[in-house]
Order: structure tokens, then sequence, then C-alpha cells
């Protein structure tokens, strides 16, 4: 034996290798670091995507492709550079922004994958989940939990982009998907303010009798940012008061919740809203499992893996697992997170380290 615990190169133990590949085999003895490393070792690697470099790609993608059966959503992947091309920006979760022109209508379909979108600039778009018409403005989260049958219908003379979130690569990989064609139009071209969904879940401290059972994903369709910019002044006004209210100083944050449960919304995707101080900075931590920002207001920087990356309205930007992070604010700095947390924590793999001295 070697001093690195491996025999010694023979013509006897080549062969033995060669019959281990004939027989579909893998010795674990030459394979441990790889398969057991001693911490994450993420393909993935920190990445940003510039939300100047999106949006026109999009607009140009609307101009030459057309939506309707067969490519169903004018949505463009965010492809994680470590990934060799596939068009997830994580192990677990996929990224994109989707573009819709006007008055086009994007066909009602259904699948296993939970999804949700996040609005950071415009109006004018309707997403209907199992015939509820949902506005769609800035700012706000809307979701479409599995095997919902979803279309999305544009009604103005203007084009509309925003950001899908999904766990595609976790259902790919672990062969679970389901998908299923809608009729050929949205269900309900109504553009009502509300929709059913709110207009019966969304009180604060109040749950309706006529839903007590609970569900798997939230019920509510829409969290309106008029709600979650509430929440995250609210807390800054009493951290200036002396209150305990924020996760660190100068930054508040909140999480979108299923009403039913108080669990996270779908249970594949972890949804959080975060608001920094002008000048304010977070301590720098390692997570097991991946998470996406996107800057919704604000000026501000991440440092990833000792690198830092300005940031601006609408950038994009990736932190994978065990990869240390922390934020800093240039003016007040507003940006919406997902995470795949609600798969690590259910199987028992979360770890976080906040790093001292930061």
């Amino acid at each position: 034996m070697t001093s690195a615990m491996q025999p010694e190169d023979t013509p006897a133990l080549r062969k033995l290798y060669a019959d281990f590949k004939d027989h579909h085999l893998n010795p674990l003895w030459t394979q441990l670091g790889d398969l057991m490393p001693r911490q994450p070792r993420p393909k993935a690697v920190p990445h940003v995507w510039k939300w100047g470099d999106l949006f026109p790609l999009a607009q140009a993608s609307g101009d030459l492709v057309p939506v309707g059966r067969g490519g169903e959503r004018r949505a463009i992947g965010l492809a994680n550079p470590g990934f060799g091309g596939e068009a997830y920006v994580s192990p677990t979760l996929w990224c994109a922004i989707q573009y819709l022109g006007p008055k086009e209508t994007a066909p009602e379909h259904r699948h296993s994958q939970n999804a949700f979108r996040f609005v950071v600039e415009g109006e004018g778009v309707w997403t209907v989940v199992n015939g509820d018409p949902v506005r769609m403005s800035r700012g706000d989260f809307l979701l479409t939990p599995g095997w919902n049958f979803h279309g999305h219908h544009n009604e103005t003379d203007q084009p509309m982009a925003w950001i899908d979130g999904l766990d595609i690569p976790f259902s790919y990989n672990n062969d679970v998907g389901f998908f299923e064609f809608g009729s050929e139009r949205v269900t309900d071209y109504a553009t009502p303010r509300f929709s059913r969904s709110e207009r019966l879940w969304t009180y604060p401290g109040l749950r309706p009798l006529s839903g007590l059972e609970n569900t798997v994903s939230s019920p509510i369709a829409a969290y309106r940012w008029e709600h979650t910019d509430r929440a995250l002044t609210e807390q800054l006004l009493l951290e200036e008061e002396g209150q305990p209210a924020t996760v660190e100083q100068g930054h508040a944050a909140v999480r979108f919740v299923n009403p039913t449960t108080g669990g996270d919304v779908m249970p594949t995707i972890r949804a959080e809203f975060h608001r920094l101080r002008d000048g304010a900075e977070t301590a720098a931590r390692r997570e097991v499992g991946s998470s996406v920002f996107q800057v919704f207001d604000g000026r501000g920087a991440v440092v990833m893996g000792g690198v830092t990356y300005e940031l601006e309205k609408g950038d994009i930007f990736v932190v994978p697992s065990w990869i240390p992070w922390s934020l800093e604010a240039r003016t007040q700095f507003d940006l919406f997170r997902f995470s795949d947390a609600p798969i690590i924590e259910r199987l028992n793999f979360n770890r976080t380290l906040v790093e001292s001295g930061n």
C-alpha cells in the first residue's frame, strides 16, 4: 500500500479495475474525496447577471421569438457558468427573465414544478392561476405552486418583464416532473385589482373558517409590495426607537409564509425580502444550499468568496452552497431573495456559519 492508502499499481490491480468498469462498478477508495468532501465543493460558482444586459436581450427575443404552443413561454434561463451551459442557476433552482409583449397571451399549462414570479418593474400583465386572474405589479411576489394551471395575458400596449423562479433542476434530477397543456387560451381575461385568493386570505391575523385545512403551498396568489414595504419600514423605525426588530443593525428582513402552516410558501422554495439602510453591512456567512437575489431598488454590493460585486436595480446574483457572502449598502438597498432552504432543512442538511470579524 502507498502512503495515500492506495494499493500498488500492478497488472492484477489494473485487471481488477477493468473488470469493475465492464460490470458498471466503481470502487469507493478511489473516489472518496470527490463523493464525500470535507465540506461542500459546489460546481455552481458565484455570478452576477446585470439587468442592463438581461432586459435588452429579452426585448430582442420579443422581436424575434413568438409566444405559443411548443415553446410556451418567452423565458430566458440564467445559466450558471459552473454548469457548462445548462440553464440552471444552481443545482436545485432555475431563474429566468420572462418577457411578454403588448397584448400577448402565454397559453395555459401546468407542471409538477413549483414556480413563482417577482416583478422588479412594470405592470399590465395578469397571470391566471387555476382560473383566478392575478394582477402583476412592481414589487409583487406571485405564486404558481406545482400542478396549478396558469397562463399570462398582457392587457397593455407596453411590454413587461419579470423573473421566474422554479425548482426545475431538483425536479429534473430526481425524475418527478409531469407537464400538461391547458386550454388554448387563458381561462379568464378579467383584470381585477385583487385576485379571489387575496380577497379571501390576505387579512392580518385572520383565517377564513372555510379554509381550515392546511395546504402544502400557500393559498395566497400574490404578496403585494405595499405590505412588504410597510413591514420593512416599520422594522427599521422600531430599531430607531430602540426596539429589537431587525435581524442585524440596519438590516430589516421578512419571509413570505404559507398562512395555513406558518411555513414556507412552497415545499421546495423559500422567499424573503431584505432592506439595508444606507451604509449598513451584513455579517459574512456560509450556508448549506443555494440562494438567488435580485436587487429591487438602490445600490450596493455583494461580497462572495472574497470578491466584491457592485450592484444596482434589477441585477441578479447567485450564492452557491457554502460560499461566504455578505451585503454592503451604498444607498438604501432592497433585495428579493429565494432559496432551496425548505429542501435542505427537511433533509436535515442545513448548516450556517457566521464568520467572526465581520
